[in-house]
């Protein structure tokens, strides 16, 4: 099994569509991948510019059509109103074991690698969105893997995602699938 792991779509239809293409491509190499989207679905926020095809409804088309293979963790910009047009659960944090450690799935404006989610010990990942921008950071023996953002990311820097496999995680870039980071589990 593997997990493909987005975040930050922020209601970027275009954006969105890419990421379900590149989700294609993994659940076609194994057709037990899970997609989870670590939050900020349909809100682009008051401090963000509209992203590329920022279409809130039409995301919402898209996942509400995905909800037998997604799960969707809330982020600090989803909201009781986006449950309502919402067909799947928007749940809180998760954790999962995970070929003998702890993977943890959160938003990342509240567990991130300056707050560490409880009980995380040496060898478990988290991954986490919010900050837009992919990056790997260990300490304390738990590494933490930014995924970056499908919708929004600041100037510069290529939207992202993660794939988690049995015995690597890897981020790629969402437009052309270049490897960022790379690391065996």
């Amino acid at each position: 099994m593997k997990m493909c792991i987005g975040s930050d779509v922020h209601g970027s239809e275009a954006n969105l569509i890419r990421f379900f293409q590149a989700a294609d491509r993994q659940i076609a190499a194994d057709p037990d991948t899970k997609v989870v989207l670590l939050g900020d679905i349909y809100n682009h926020g008051p401090r963000n510019p509209f992203p590329e095809g920022y279409a809130p409804m039409r995301v919402a088309k898209l996942l509400n059509d995905a909800m037998s293979f997604i799960t969707v963790i809330k982020g600090n910009c989803d909201s009781e109103v986006d449950q309502m047009i919402s067909n799947f659960p928007i749940i809180g944090d998760f954790s999962m074991e995970w070929m003998g450690h702890t993977v943890f799935f959160t938003h990342g404006h509240k567990c991130n690698p300056d707050l560490p989610p409880v009980g995380a010990k040496a060898g478990d990942i988290v991954f986490y969105g919010h900050f837009h921008r992919a990056s790997l950071v260990e300490k304390d023996g738990v590494r933490y893997v930014c995924v970056g953002a499908i919708g929004l990311s600041p100037e510069g820097v290529e939207r992202s995602y993660a794939v988690l496999s049995e015995d690597k995680v890897t981020v790629k870039t969402l437009d052309d699938d270049k490897t960022l980071i790379e690391f065996t589990v």
